[in-house]
Order: structure tokens, then C-alpha cells, then sequence
């Protein structure tokens, strides 16, 4: 195991961080695009969940910014000493939908700081909660799920496939390919170079092709979701990422309805699930 002093990154954990943004409608709008929508938003509109990723974001300058493309780390988040890090799972909670053109209000907290030692080595997990409010309204409260894992050997096996479901109620093929997955990160000013530098992607992280991300991929299942359930709406959700998507070929998003439960889940060429969503609907 790789030595990490985890007393010492857990001093960040009750850390507070405050950033306002005016939810403005180029973002909603240019997603909007992006994803092909028929329906463009209009000033005063609500929100779709799980857009708010394209708000509120940190915006290091290029000289703090590392080589695979990242904020270098340090700040708001712990200084983990480990090289890989991902968005690998969250829980997201809707009261009120956010408006588009109204300004916002978002409450940061490190709520926690894990040591574990997996079948990939070292991992470090971080735990940040959100809390999104319009003036004094609470609007969104979710926890965001980083890892911190180390580089994999270059023979690393991906991780074991799991089926995905075989009853679903609606689907939907998707074909990603590097435009759509370049606009998501400029709009969320990502600069993680595995989703548009294929060269890097393939050469140093060891990856097969551009990684699709997974916010997008939470995003497109909400996607479907709001296409295909459309009497009720999200109270909340839980994401977790299983296994990596690439944009080297297609992959199918798909959703199944049990009263106000609903799962959701994307599933590559070999039918190995990659991101999965259970989804409670309002009443």
C-alpha cells in the first residue's frame, strides 16, 4: 500500500468552501445543443437536474494546472498523493428546481476522508456535499464521491463485467464521439485531457480511448428519464460508476419504472454495465 498519512488529509474534512453564480442561459442553452434537444431553454426556465454541474466551477489558471489537465491539487480539496482521480459515485437530493438567470448561492463541506485498500491498490475517498440555494430557498443538497486510486500497470485488467439488466421499459442508443464529449468539458471546464486528448488518453493513463464522462453519462440517463416518465419528477437519486465508457463505439442508456422507484443504467458494446441511477419520483 502506498504510504499516505490520512491524519493528515483528514484535517481538510469540516472544510467550507462558498461560490455564487448567476446560473446564466449560454450554459443551458449550449448543453441544450449539445445534446441535440429539441426544446432550448429560455431565461426564467427551471433547470434539468443534474445541469447545475456547469455551474459554480473552479477556474485555475494554466500554471496551476498539472499535465493530465487537472487544478493542481491542494486548496479546497486534500492534497492526496495519489496520481488518478474520478467522480466515482454521488447522491443527489431535489427541493426546488433552480431557475435559469437567477443567481445562486453553493455551500461546500468536506464531510469525509477514507483510506481503503482495493484490488487496484491504494484508494482515497473524499466526500463533498453541495448545498445549491436561490436567496434563502434550498434547491439542491448532494455528495459528491471522489477516488484517488494509483496508476494502473499497463497489463491492469478493466474491472469485471456485469450485465446489465434484461428488462428495461425504454432505451436508447447513444453514439458519442469527440465533439460532444469536448463541448461537456468546456462547458464544465474540465480539463482532464482522458476525454479529449486521445493521444494521452491511450499512451499515459492506459485507457482504450477518450472516456466518456460520467457526470455526462448521470446526465444523459436523466435524459431519458425526463423523455420517457413525464407525469412525475425526481426527488432524488443515487449514481455510482462501475466500469469505464469509451466513445470508440455506441452504447445504449436505459431506464425501468416500479411505481415511484425507477433504475436506470448505460451498458457498452458487450452489454457490461457502466453507470447506474436509482431514482425516487415525487409523489
Amino acid at each position: 500500500m502506498t504510504d499516505i498519512d490520512i491524519t493528515y488529509l483528514q484535517e481538510w474534512v469540516g472544510k467550507q468552501e462558498t461560490k455564487e453564480d448567476d446560473i446564466s442561459l449560454f450554459q443551458a442553452q449550449a448543453l441544450a445543443a449539445a445534446l441535440d434537444n429539441e426544446i432550448i431553454p429560455q431565461k426564467g426556465d427551471e433547470l434539468p437536474p443534474f445541469w447545475e454541474w456547469m455551474y459554480f466551477l473552479a477556474t485555475p489558471k494554466a500554471c496551476a494546472t498539472g499535465a493530465d489537465g487537472h487544478p493542481d491539487k491542494g486548496g479546497f480539496l486534500p492534497l492526496v498523493p495519489l496520481p488518478r482521480r474520478m467522480w466515482a459515485a454521488g447522491e443527489v437530493e431535489l427541493f426546488n428546481a433552480l431557475v435559469i438567470g437567477k443567481p445562486a448561492t453553493r455551500l461546500s463541506t468536506i464531510v469525509s476522508v477514507e483510506l481503503k485498500s482495493g484490488t487496484t491498490g491504494t484508494l482515497v475517498f473524499v466526500n463533498v456535499k453541495h448545498d445549491i440555494s436561490q436567496g434563502s430557498v434550498l434547491c439542491i443538497s448532494q455528495v459528491q464521491n471522489i477516488v484517488y486510486r494509483e496508476q494502473p500497470a499497463a497489463d491492469a485488467p478493466m474491472p469485471p463485467v456485469k450485465e446489465a439488466p434484461a428488462e428495461q421499459d425504454f432505451t436508447k442508443m447513444i453514439t458519442p464521439d469527440p465533439v460532444l464529449l469536448f463541448r461537456y468539458s468546456a462547458l464544465t471546464y474540465n480539463g482532464h485531457r482522458i476525454h479529449y486528448d486521445r493521444t494521452y488518453a491511450t499512451e499515459e493513463e492506459l485507457y482504450t480511448a477518450l472516456v466518456v464522462h460520467g457526470p455526462l453519462l448521470v446526465t444523459l440517463l436523466l435524459e431519458l428519464q425526463r423523455d420517457n416518465v413525464t407525469d412525475k419528477a425526481l426527488r432524488k437519486f443515487k449514481f455510482r460508476a462501475v466500469r469505464p465508457t469509451f466513445d470508440s463505439n455506441s452504447f445504449i442508456v436505459s431506464g425501468k419504472r416500479d411505481g415511484n422507484a425507477l433504475s436506470l443504467w448505460s451498458a457498452d458494446k458487450d452489454n457490461a454495465l457502466c453507470m447506474t441511477v436509482k431514482a425516487e419520483l415525487s409523489d
